[in-house]
């Protein structure tokens, strides 16, 4: 089996749901196969599944850093932005935890990565993100 095939397939799929983001009323099931962004009683409707992904050298976290009104950090959750052929660029989504829920500001950060350099991508719960 051709794993960077199936993050490629993956990440299609997420970034398809990301730019027809809709909601319904539809029982909401965890995990990166999820047809549809689903609702929240909060929000009107989720627009992005954030990811984080981890690289074949070591199995470890992917970290890239952004920097958002003159602060700097570091963050390992991401948002597809595009994927041609075996490469996916990525936006990098700064996350905000208050209590039990977390939430996303985007940053201004992004990086193009070859998806042979990926291990394996782990989906988060969707999340709206201006």
């Amino acid at each position: 089996m051709n794993n960077n095939l199936n993050i490629s397939e993956t990440l299609n799929f997420i970034l398809t749901l990301q730019k027809n983001a809709c909601c319904n009323n539809e029982n909401c099931t965890e995990g990166c196969t999820r047809p549809f962004l689903g609702p929240t009683s909060t929000l009107v409707c989720f627009n992005t599944r954030p990811v984080t992904l981890f690289t074949c050298c070591t199995g470890t976290n992917w970290v890239f850093p952004y920097e958002i009104n003159g602060t700097e950090g570091t963050s390992t959750v991401f948002r597809v932005e595009n994927v041609e052929g075996n490469c996916a660029t990525f936006r990098v989504l700064i996350p905000n935890t208050i209590g039990d829920e977390t939430t996303y500001t985007l940053s201004n950060s992004y990086f193009t990565i070859d998806l042979s350099c990926v291990l394996a991508l782990q989906c988060l719960p969707d999340a709206y993100v201006i």
